[in-house]
């Protein structure tokens, strides 16, 4: 069976930059898949960086069939025929394209093999034991440097580039100096996509929120208030068993009678 035809292709994209920002969610199940595509969000990303997240991700994708999803290869690739596999592997499954963290190096590999990929610049997670979790950029050095990198990365082949945490006025000046999409992720409105991860918008987590990110609801509260009507459902179902309660006669399947009475004597007629 054909798949549905997708809003955007990595073209689509590229003849968009410079014309508009582009809407981004990380998403994390195939409920909020469904409901990012409803919504008419641009782009989605989601994990591909573990056993499970891989065997989670078909259903994710057929969640949303008509959007561009990206999807998060592991950290620490070993090699650039690992990251071929895995970036073919995500293809296969649904993806439009994969995003690396990864160096230059292995992310040529994956884009001379002619897999979209989206590679990392600014505030790298993995990589905070050299910067600590801090803005990037912010001194002429840094910021030279930072353009270097978004070079090497637009020289590897790469399509985009996720710009983490780097001051927005140089964010905003990066994105005029490449041809590779920026995508910012607290990096300021002047990139070519608002990047933000459906943990943040939605408020689920306890953790204080990033100074990047804003919360449109607060799913941690609600999920806290559920979690005591599971408690007060449960302890009412253990009362009502131990009182008698339940079930009740709309529970019970009724046999007629005349019925039970032949198979109980039949039955009793064969005791020895």
């Amino acid at each position: 069976m054909l798949r549905p035809r997708k809003k955007y292709t990595v073209r689509d994209l590229q003849m968009l930059k410079g014309k508009r920002v582009l809407t981004h969610i990380h998403v994390k199940s195939p409920d909020e898949a469904e409901a990012a595509e409803q919504a008419g969000v641009d782009l989605m990303s989601c994990s591909f960086d573990s056993p499970e997240s891989q065997a989670r991700f078909p259903a994710l994708a057929a969640a949303a069939p008509e959007s561009f999803l990206s999807c998060a290869t592991p950290h620490g690739l070993a090699s650039p025929k690992e990251a071929i596999r895995v970036g073919f592997r995500a293809l296969e499954l649904g993806a439009s394209s994969v995003y690396c963290s990864a160096s230059p190096f292995i992310i040529e590999a994956m884009a001379r093999e002619r897999i979209p990929v989206v590679g990392h610049l600014g505030m790298v997670p993995r990589h905070v034991t050299w910067t600590n979790y801090r803005a990037i950029g912010k001194t002429a050095d840094e910021a030279k440097q930072l353009f270097q990198q978004m070079k090497d990365l637009e020289n590897a082949g790469a399509y985009a580039a996720e710009l983490e945490c780097v001051p927005h006025q140089l964010a905003s000046f990066l994105t005029t100096q490449t041809s590779m999409l920026m995508m910012s992720l607290g990096s300021g409105s002047g990139c070519d996509t608002q990047f933000l991860f459906s943990d943040d918008i939605l408020g689920d987590y306890d953790e204080r929120l990033p100074r990047h990110a804003k919360a449109y609801r607060n799913f941690a509260e609600e999920y806290r208030r559920l979690q005591q009507e599971r408690l007060a459902a449960f302890g009412e179902y253990i009362a009502d068993v131990k009182e008698g309660r339940f079930p009740e006669a709309g529970h019970l399947v009724e046999m007629d009678e005349e019925v039970l009475k032949e198979v109980r004597e039949s039955v009793e007629g064969q005791k020895v």
